[in-house]
């Protein structure tokens, strides 16, 4: 064999070597980094999660924490597990080690089910033990919760309700939205009982007693710790608002009713206007009917000529009468 070739062979094998040592490389250096830490991991393990699509170095870092935290019963089989499920493996094993820290009961199999639900468990653990605050009603609601005490008066309050997370509960329980609107129904519960606006203003803490009572973190992810009153103030007169509404319309009926009896007393006039010009109607066709029987009776003979120029005079001197009668009203009046 030629000089030549024995070079390009060394040559070929130099970088067949370089190569095998720079990607076996960080899997040694990640073995090596288990070792020192007293969590021995096979170097095999490390390459098969790589070619599994598994980051191994999430792995190995949650193994050695889990180990330097004194965690039971966590395998390197669970991890992987829980990687391949889709969570967040550094998240939960962070959470596990604050629950321990903490002697928050948590188990691996509820915190994986809390991640793979889509909460934050490590934030849920960190609420437990620092509780947090939740304003009532929340900005995008506006800014306060308006309610009316029994004498109508309004009332507008803002509450802050303090809260840590009930792990066994975490998953299916309802969220912060469902606190604020328990919270918010039973504020405005509260304040409709009380008798007058001013109950309330001298003690609002009795808000927050009723509240506390009625359970609100019942099937929530929470539990309420206390429930403060931030800020009250005193809103429109609603009661006197709607009294005077109800006058109002009182006052409406009662035109409308005046107006009904108006137009039937109008309608009754006319109806009467009606029967008057009826009847006078009747009694001009009955004095028509008089000459006709006068001159039925002259032809029968029943009335004489005398008796007929009698009666005319008769007729005439009351009618005269009656003229002088006219004129003497006219003058008295003048």
């Amino acid at each position: 064999m030629s000089e030549g070739v024995i070079y390009l062979v060394g040559f070929i094998v130099f970088i067949v070597a370089i190569a095998f040592i720079s990607i076996v490389g960080k899997y040694v250096s990640l073995w090596f980094q288990a070792f020192v830490s007293g969590t021995p991991i096979s170097l095999f393990n490390i390459v098969g999660m790589s070619m599994r699509k598994i980051p191994p170095r999430v792995i190995v870092n949650a193994v050695i924490n889990t180990s330097k935290a004194g965690l039971s019963g966590i395998t390197f089989s669970d991890l992987e597990t829980h990687y391949l499920a889709g969570g967040n493996v550094s998240n939960v094993v962070r959470a596990m080690i604050a629950a321990d820290k903490a002697n928050i009961a948590l188990t691996w199999r509820q915190a994986t089910a809390i991640d793979l639900a889509g909460r934050d468990i490590l934030d849920a653990v960190r609420t437990s033990v620092n509780p947090k605050v939740i304003d009532c009603p929340d900005r995008t609601h506006g800014d306060y919760i308006t309610a009316v005490a029994k004498n109508g008066v309004q009332l507008k309050c803002r509450a802050r309700v303090t809260v840590r997370t009930n792990i066994q509960q975490l998953v299916g329980g309802a969220t912060e939205e469902t606190i604020i609107a328990r919270v918010g129904e039973g504020i405005v519960n509260a304040i409709g009982a009380a008798e007058t606006h001013s109950d309330v203003l001298e003690a609002p803490q009795r808000i927050s007693k009723l509240v506390l009572e009625r359970g609100l973190d019942a099937q929530t992810a929470f539990e309420i710790l206390s429930i403060d009153i931030a800020d009250i103030n005193v809103g429109d007169n609603i009661g006197a608002r709607l009294n005077a509404d109800t006058a109002e319309t009182q006052i409406r009926i009662a035109l409308a009713k005046a107006e009904e009896r108006r137009a039937m007393a109008v309608a009754v006039e006319q109806e009467n206007i009606a029967k008057v010009t009826e009847m006078r109607s009747r009694v001009v066709e009955s004095e028509a009917q008089i000459p006709l029987a006068i001159a039925q009776a002259l032809r029968h003979g029943n009335v004489g000529i005398m008796d007929y120029y009698r009666m005319k005079n008769i007729e005439a001197d009351t009618q005269m009468r009656k003229a002088i009668s006219e004129e003497e009203e006219v003058c008295e009046k003048k």
